[in-house]
């Protein structure tokens, strides 16, 4: 049981140093030093930033990502709450498993809550992951209906969506708008990735070159992009 604890423990600090883009010579310390490495790491690198509580999760949901899931199911059969079933549904939704959390964003958008944009916005990132490229144009056409801002992320999915499409054309419209000076830096540095992909590095590397000139102004909480840029870079 101790030994599965060490490994938990090891499990949740190097993932939270990848997610967070820590410096890498953290892995190697909490790999080959287990225990102290990694209450040194929790000390330095998670404690000052997070709860205690949310430490817990995170070791509960790597350790067995689906209690959540279980979880907010019982807590939806006790009450069929429009945000119970939203609650399940994102719990879905982080796990990957796209056309359960699809199953119960749909649920919960009935008559009283038909107009809910968090709703349409997760339904359309979702449609988008499981190829229903038909219903990510449609719930984007929902949410241009009901006057809302467009956000970046459903701006890149959006765009992305036309370019699965054919719409060549009309899909470097839309994906211009998320290439904005200064902002954004999340979907352009995913829009990047997507043109490596596809082998349109000279397009993707403008991009880049843009959000490299403008990483001399970040702030330490934006470091995490000038990294991802410079790995990008290096693919192009």
């Amino acid at each position: 049981m101790y030994f599965y604890l060490i490994l938990a423990l090891q499990a949740y600090c190097i993932y939270h140093s990848i997610k967070n883009r820590n410096d890498y010579y953290w892995i190697f310390i909490i790999f080959f030093i287990p225990v102290i490495g990694s209450l040194i790491y929790l000390i330095t690198q998670v404690f000052n930033k997070r709860g205690l509580e949310t430490v817990q999760d995170n070791l509960v949901a790597i350790i067995n990502p689906t209690k959540k899931v279980i979880d907010l199911k019982k807590q939806l059969e006790f009450s069929e709450t429009f945000q119970n079933k939203v609650n399940l549904a994102d719990a879905y939704f982080e796990i990957s498993d796209y056309k359960n959390a699809i199953i119960y964003y749909t649920d919960a958008l009935d008559s009283l809550f038909s107009r809910d944009t968090y709703v349409i916005s997760k339904l359309m990132e979702a449609s988008y992951y499981v190829e229903d490229y038909k219903s990510v144009t449609t719930y984007y056409q929902d949410l241009i209906g009901k006057n809302e801002k467009i956000k970046p992320e459903n701006q890149l999915i959006y765009g992305l969506t036309l370019d699965k499409l054919g719409k060549t054309t009309l899909a470097e419209g839309e994906l211009k708008k998320i290439d904005i000076e200064y902002s954004n830096y999340s979907e352009r540095l995913q829009l990047a990735e997507y043109l490596i992909q596809q082998n349109r590095k000279e397009v993707a590397k403008k991009i880049l070159d843009k959000i490299y000139d403008e990483s001399k102004h970040f702030t330490k909480n934006q470091h995490k992009f000038y990294r991802k840029v410079n790995t990008l870079l290096k693919s192009v």
